[in-house]
């Protein structure tokens, strides 16, 4: 049995049917497809497990097998993939558009996948203690780092006694953030609210600490009826009511990621987003005297002279110190496992060498 794309469709499949536009298909992603992976199904990952995923394509959702070599934490909620019709294994996956990751739990310095194929990242937080310069800073490094578009939603906005000045210092945090909107979560407003930037293809994700509202506005957009909690009134912290990501439809158009809180986000890799969140304070490390400048006493520094005269704030500098160096030093950890790995992989060839030679 074919569809009307003339791909087989897959077994254990769903009654109802999806266009891969609305799902977000494109040419770009067409042209992926090799000419000896015509019988092969699109299919785009709504949920990821240990041991397997659910894909939604044109037969509706289905779930599908990872094939050896594949693990469940090389893919990403978002995902596009090429499965198998017979055996609904994956074949593999496609190229991303864009990536959101973060350093996993823990000593090791492993990347987690957060969500691929993001157009717009809704970075969530509340007109109260919640509300954090240096977290949203790094959802912004995050998102900028990706290629995705950073949008903050202040939400609470009806409880706060100024929610113009939580809204004025979410606009301060960079000129990168492509908006930064205040809402009730709870009224019918958030919606249209946000809803220009989730239309039909696009793909919006939620991020933010447990307890802002994330699964509230989720529930708005696609008519769900996911369960939320409340906050802590002495610290505005919340409990995590969403478990794993998953990926929704929206009616009328759109894809939402809606994502487990995070209250710490260790960034990796985002030496880029980085030096876009801050491109004001490199731009002046770039005119110091010495090209080795510490920032801290050298003379000549540039930074310096910009906090004296009050035209940077010490505490943003500290910030753009702090990821910088958290950056350099998961970036000096990744080198020196990869040196380990090379020493302990030239021991067990030489251990084997050595064997072989016994044996002669």
């Amino acid at each position: 049995m074919r569809n009307c794309c003339g791909y087989a469709i897959l077994a254990a499949m769903t009654p109802t049917p999806i266009a891969l536009e609305t799902l977000g298909w494109s040419s770009d992603l067409a042209a992926q497809i090799g000419a000896d992976e015509g019988d092969l199904v699109p299919l785009r990952l709504s949920g990821v497990e240990r041991s397997r995923a659910t894909g939604l394509g044109e037969a509706g959702a289905i779930t599908l097998q990872f094939p050896p070599g594949l693990s469940a934490g090389e893919v990403a909620v978002g995902d596009w993939v090429l499965a198998e019709p017979a055996s609904a294994r994956i074949s593999r996956v496609l190229d991303r558009r864009s990536l959101l990751t973060r350093k996993a739990a823990g000593t090791d310095t492993r990347t987690q996948l957060i969500a691929a194929n993001v157009d717009t990242l809704f970075i969530v937080s509340s007109c109260n203690a919640d509300f954090n310069p240096a977290r949203l800073e790094r959802y912004v490094a995050l998102a900028l780092d990706a290629g995705v578009s950073p949008v903050i939603v202040l939400t609470k906005a009806d409880l706060a006694a100024d929610a113009a000045d939580y809204l004025a210092r979410a606009r301060a945090i960079s000129p990168h953030v492509e908006a930064a909107v205040t809402v009730n979560a709870k009224s019918p407003d958030a919606v249209a609210a946000l809803g220009g930037w989730c239309g039909p293809g696009k793909t919006v994700a939620f991020a933010g600490s447990s307890g802002v509202g994330k699964s509230t506005l989720v529930n708005a957009m696609t008519g769900l009826a996911i369960a939320t909690q409340g906050i802590r009134e002495d610290d505005a912290k919340g409990r995590h009511t969403t478990t794993a990501r998953a990926l929704h439809l929206v009616p009328g158009g759109g894809m939402v990621i809606d994502m487990p809180g995070m209250r710490e986000l260790a960034l990796i890799d985002a030496t880029e987003g980085i030096a876009e969140l801050f491109d004001d304070i490199e731009a002046l490390a770039a005119t110091c005297r010495f090209r080795d400048c510490a920032h801290e006493h050298e003379p000549g520094c540039a930074i310096r002279a910009a906090v004296a005269a009050g035209t940077l704030d010490a505490a943003r500098l500290g910030r753009w110190q702090k990821l910088r160096r958290e950056d350099e030093a998961i970036a000096l950890s990744k080198s020196e496992a990869r040196r380990k790995g090379r020493v302990v992989g030239r021991m067990i060839k030489s251990a084997k060498q050595d064997k072989a030679r016994l044996r002669e």
